[in-house]
């Protein structure tokens, strides 16, 4: 049986017998063709495929060269730039270096043949540029920003009740709107008690609750089936099940499906919420209502719809749910990435420390409040 060729391998790619004009450059496009066909082989995503390209493009404008002539002192320069002055995130850089791992180790390593192409070519070869001692560490799975926090049980309350209250001044008004603003209540409390990303709240579909039969009290709305969770490595959305456990949620959900959803006249279209011009809620749409809310209550500019999971699982923890089962319900690969998102309150532990003081010194002596 005859050798089968990698994707990506460089004679696949390269033009043979052609005189280039400028061949470097063309062996750059070809590099990246083929780098395309190797993510392509391992099922990436479209998406994730030109993200990575785009930012070799700026790698490559920034340094003015090319990949064979690469070195890390090049990555180290690059990365002072973009923390130093354009200030990306902590996360983005990371992502970045990433990127220019992958496609430089993917240019070294000889089963693809790029290394032996650019030495007889050029008289030299890529090297990878990334290395343990020059690239951000991934030091822990939450890099969140500091401001970023849960919102309080007052907060949350405040949100709902000012959503609600905008359903009532539409209706009373007789203005437009009044199912969208419905509609958009009911999204924040589900964001909230199913600890929900705004993509995986505006991509649910009318199918995707169902009964859970750990939880019969719920009926059909006892279990969130969550398609459309965050991506990892390139890789299709993940899926998970979520466990309804906010008996008050349930309620708010099932009274939108039955006596709110049904009066938009979309009953043939798939998602959860529609929209009065007959499609599905966006995202954007979704979060400048958020903020339109958040300025009217006052708020600070750092509480976005994201603090809404973070509260959910900052509460789970509050009530004594396992640390294993909340990790589950909001879809995180490590424990650690939990951790991160909870912070509970000063009356949680100040009842923890009260408790813990109790069984050490005894019921009753009074001794665990001095």
């Amino acid at each position: 049986m005859g050798r089968v060729d990698l994707a990506g391998v460089a004679h696949l790619e390269l033009a043979r017998g052609v005189r280039h004009l400028h061949p470097e450059e063309a062996t750059f496009e070809a590099m990246l063709r083929g780098w395309r066909a190797q993510q392509q082989a391992r099922m990436l995503r479209e998406k994730t495929i030109a993200d990575r390209a785009q930012v070799i493009r700026r790698f490559a404008s920034f340094t003015n060269d090319y990949p064979w002539h690469w070195q890390p002192a090049h990555l180290e320069e690059w990365v002072t730039t973009l923390v130093g002055e354009r200030r990306l995130a902590h996360a983005t850089v990371r992502v970045y270096q990433v990127a220019l791992r992958l496609f430089t180790e993917y240019l070294a390593d000889a089963r693809y043949g790029w290394a032996a192409e650019c030495q007889a070519r050029f008289g030299t070869h890529p090297v990878p540029i990334c290395h343990e001692w020059n690239t951000v560490a991934h030091s822990s799975d939450y890099e969140g920003r500091p401001g970023r926090r849960p919102f309080t049980r007052e907060e949350l309350q405040g949100l709902f009740d000012y959503a609600d209250a905008q359903v009532e001044v539409a209706q009373t008004r007789k203005r437009k709107g009044a199912l969208a603003a419905y509609r958009d209540a009911t999204v924040f409390k589900v964001l909230y008690a199913w600890g929900l990303r705004r993509r995986e709240v505006v991509m649910l579909d009318t199918v995707d609750f169902g009964r859970n039969p750990a939880a019969p009290q719920f009926g059909r709305f006892g279990l969130l089936s969550v398609r459309y969770g965050k991506a990892v490595g390139g890789q299709p959305p993940r899926r998970r099940s979520v466990a309804s456990v906010k008996g008050w949620a349930v309620e708010a959900v099932a009274d939108y499906v039955a006596n709110i959803r049904p009066r938009f006249g979309l009953a043939d279209h798939p998602a959860l919420w529609v929209t009065e011009r007959g499609g599905r809620l966006q995202a954007a749409d979704l979060a400048a209502r958020f903020d339109v809310y958040r300025a009217a209550l006052g708020l600070p500019p750092e509480l976005g719809l994201h603090c809404l999971r973070h509260a959910y699982v900052t509460h789970l923890v509050e009530f004594g749910y396992p640390e294993r089962f909340v990790q589950q319900q909001v879809g995180h690969a490590y424990a650690s990435t939990t951790a991160g998102y909870t912070s509970v309150s000063n009356d949680f532990k100040n009842q923890v420390l009260a408790r813990a003081l109790a069984r050490v010194y005894g019921q009753g002596t009074g001794r665990e409040l001095r």
